[in-house]
């Protein structure tokens, strides 16, 4: 059977990379501008919004990518549109199968109406919770420090990670443009969350090199890497055969380091020029522990069935392999072991299991 948009939609899904600011509906932007007195979009109709979105996040860059978050982050800067936006996230999430997510967001974007860091992340917190409540989906909230700010703000932000652990946010993440912000700058953020046993998860080898991968693992201490797509430049590959593995590809793939991949965002950011040439198709083929990822819906104009579509279209993938990757994710998760477990055996194994039956 053909792993048709139709078919795939109900599978129970895991997402690990998705940004709460790069999946808000357009109408939901449109009506927070009215309600927050924000002026700066480009236009006020959904339809054209969308376009306009995508249009801007197809450049082939990352910076350029990255441009609509101004929007985004303009219009999410009260209680109440934090709170709106987080539940609609879990709203969508349920409708496209997704069982678990973790969503992830800078709360330093947020403060320009003068809300606290923490009555922000307050602010989400209560807004996933009622949508867990509604749509009995699980989450994760992800908080992301800024590669181009001040190590100090780092600081702060990985202690504020910590201050809600016991709350629903489950890591600490930096994001932001790569080049010429090398994340060791901030390496005693990393170094504190360490010390309190929490989880590390790192934007890395998307627009820079291994470097900046190899940097993100060895010097911070990444338990996941976010897209890794130039882990590729550690490896000889020839005709789809990898001829050697330098010691970081080898590293990552022996200690079975998870890499959030996210194809069709790498693809509109310049990552990658071709999706036939994106380096998910070695990982895979080696074994690399390999989940697929969002990234940020609103502007890739996708959903996590999308990209699972587009991986099996692209890489000839089978229900089994995408079996395969979801558990992966639900491995990687940062959860306590006990859950994950309860979400592989009592969800994701009988879901799959019912989906075959269909085929």
């Amino acid at each position: 059977m053909k792993l048709t948009k139709e078919f795939l939609r109900p599978l129970p899904k895991v997402l690990l990379h998705d940004h709460l600011d790069g999946g808000v509906r357009p109408q939901t932007v449109i009506d927070l501008a009215k309600e927050t007195g924000y002026k700066k979009l480009p236009t006020t109709n959904p339809k054209e919004l969308a376009a306009w979105f995508h249009r801007g996040a197809t450049r082939g860059s990352l910076p350029l990518f990255l441009e609509g978050f101004e929007h985004t982050c303009g219009v999410m800067e009260t209680v109440e549109a934090l709170e709106r936006v987080a539940y609609e996230t879990m709203e969508d999430m349920k409708k496209d199968g997704v069982v678990y997510l973790e969503t992830r967001f800078a709360p330093v974007f947020h403060t320009g109406k003068g809300l606290h860091l923490e009555r922000i992340v307050q602010a989400v917190l209560h807004g996933l919770e009622r949508g867990k409540k509604d749509f009995g989906v699980q989450f994760g909230l992800i908080l992301c420090a800024m590669r181009h700010m001040k190590p100090a703000i780092s600081q702060e932000i990985a202690e504020l990670a910590v201050d809600f652990r016991n709350k629903g946010v489950v890591g600490f993440d930096l994001a932001g443009e790569e080049g010429g912000y090398p994340p060791k700058k901030h390496v005693d953020a990393f170094h504190y969350i360490q010390r309190e046993n929490f989880n590390i998860t790192i934007h890395a080898g998307e627009a820079f090199g291994k470097e900046s991968i190899w940097q993100a693992i060895q010097w911070c201490g990444a338990h996941r890497v976010g897209h890794a797509t130039r882990l590729i430049e550690d490896m000889k590959v020839k005709d789809g055969i990898v001829l050697n593995m330098g010691t970081l590809a080898q590293y990552v793939l022996d200690k079975r380091i998870p890499l959030e991949i996210c194809l069709t965002s790498n693809l509109h950011t310049g990552a990658v020029k071709d999706l036939r040439d994106h380096p998910f198709g070695i990982f895979h083929r080696y074994k690399f522990r390999l989940t697929l990822n969002t990234d940020d819906r609103l502007m890739s104009n996708i959903t996590l069935t999308d990209e699972y579509h587009t991986a099996a279209e692209v890489f000839d993938l089978t229900l089994d392999d995408l079996e395969k990757l979801t558990i992966n994710a639900m491995k990687s998760a940062f959860l306590p072991y006990k859950q994950r477990i309860k979400v592989i055996y009592e969800v994701l194994k009988p879901g799959y299991a019912r989906a075959r039956k269909k085929q």
